[in-house]
C-alpha cells in the first residue's frame, strides 16, 4: 500500500484553505442564493416563495420608488464627486510643494472627516441643520443674515436635504481622495518637470500635460471606488431622513437611494425578500456597467497612443 505524501511545495494550498472555504460560504453562497431568490416571489405573505421567472425584474420598471431612488442616487452622487474629484487634485497639488509649511497637519485635518463613522456624522447634522435649534440657524439668526421668522427648513424641503447629503459626503471623502492624490503625484518622476521647465513649460502647463496624464490610474480608481460607494450609499441618507418621512427617504422620498428602497423592500414591511433580491442585482448590474464604461473611456487614449503595450 503506497503511504499518502504531502509534498512540501503544496503547503500554500493549506494556507489558501481558509480563505476560499470563508469566500465560498460568506461570499459566493450568498451571492448565488440571493440571484435564486430574485426569481421568487419570497415574501413575509408567502414563506415559500414560488419561482416567478423575471417577474420581479419586469416589475423593477413600473416601481416608481425604484426610479426615483436611481435619479435620487446618482444626483446626491454626483453633487458630490464633482467638487470632492476638483478639492482633492487641487489640494494634493498645493500639498505636494516643498515650500509649503504644516504639510503633515493639514494632511491630517482633511483627512479626519473620513475616520468618523457615518452614522455618527449624519446624527451630528441631523442636530446642526435642525430648524428650531440647529447650530447653523442660530448662527445665521445671530449674525443676522436671516431673521428669527425666516429659519430655514433644511431637512424639509427636498433642495436642501438632498444638497446637504451632497456636501456631507463631499467633506467626508474629500481627504481621503487627496491622500490618495498626492501618493500618486509624489511618484511623478521629477525628470519630466525639469524637462518641461527647460522647455519653457510654466507649473500650470506642467499640471495639465504632466501631472494629470500621469496620475490619470488613480483617478480611475478613485472614480471607480467612489461610483460604487456612491451607488450603494445608505448610512447618511438614512439617518437623516428616516425621522422626516415613514420609511425613510426624506420629503418627498428626495433622498430615497437605491440601497434605501432595497432595504425598505426586503427587510421592512411585507419583507418581500424575493422583490428586494431582484433590486440588489439591478444595481450590481448598474455598477458593473458603469465601472467598464469608466475603464473603456479613460484608457481607451492610452491604448490609442500605446496599441501593442509597449
Amino acid at each position: 500500500m503506497r503511504k499518502f505524501s504531502f509534498k512540501t511545495n503544496n503547503y500554500g494550498y493549506i494556507f489558501l484553505l481558509p480563505f476560499f472555504i470563508t469566500f465560498l460560504a460568506l461570499q459566493l453562497y450568498p451571492i448565488l442564493y440571493t440571484l435564486y431568490l430574485s426569481f421568487t416571489n419570497l415574501s413575509a405573505a408567502n414563506p415559500q416563495g414560488d419561482f416567478i421567472g423575471f417577474g420581479n425584474y419586469i416589475k423593477l420598471f413600473t416601481d416608481k420608488f425604484f426610479l426615483q431612488s436611481i435619479g435620487n442616487t446618482w444626483r446626491i452622487w454626483i453633487f458630490n464627486f464633482i467638487p470632492q474629484l476638483i478639492f482633492a487634485v487641487g489640494l494634493a497639488a498645493i500639498l505636494t510643494r516643498d515650500k509649503i509649511r504644516g504639510k503633515s497637519f493639514f494632511r491630517g485635518v482633511y483627512f479626519l472627516p473620513n475616520l468618523v463613522t457615518a452614522a455618527s456624522v449624519g446624527i451630528l447634522f441631523n442636530v446642526l441643520l435642525g430648524w428650531k435649534d440647529g447650530s447653523i440657524n442660530n448662527i445665521l439668526v445671530a449674525l443676522h443674515i436671516i431673521g428669527e421668522d425666516a429659519k430655514i427648513h433644511f431637512l424639509a424641503r427636498p433642495v436642501w436635504i438632498s444638497s446637504s447629503v451632497s456636501a456631507i459626503l463631499w467633506w467626508m471623502w474629500f481627504g481621503h481622495s487627496m491622500i490618495l492624490f498626492m501618493a500618486a503625484m509624489i511618484a511623478v518622476p521629477r525628470d519630466l518637470y525639469d524637462a518641461a521647465a527647460v522647455d519653457g513649460a510654466n507649473a500650470w502647463h506642467s499640471f495639465w500635460k504632466i501631472t494629470l496624464p500621469q496620475i490619470r490610474p488613480i483617478m480611475v480608481y478613485v472614480l471607480v471606488t467612489s461610483l460604487i460607494g456612491g451607488l450603494n450609499n445608505f448610512d447618511i441618507p438614512y439617518v437623516m431622513g428616516e425621522g422626516q418621512n415613514l420609511g425613510g427617504g426624506g420629503p418627498m422620498k428626495s433622498i430615497l437611494t437605491m440601497v434605501m428602497h432595497l432595504y425598505n423592500t426586503a427587510f421592512t414591511g411585507g419583507r418581500q425578500r424575493g422583490y428586494g433580491s431582484a433590486i440588489a442585482f439591478a444595481l450590481f448590474i448598474i455598477v458593473l456597467i458603469f465601472s467598464l464604461i469608466i475603464f473603456r473611456v479613460m484608457f481607451r487614449g492610452r491604448d490609442t497612443e500605446n496599441p501593442r503595450g509597449v
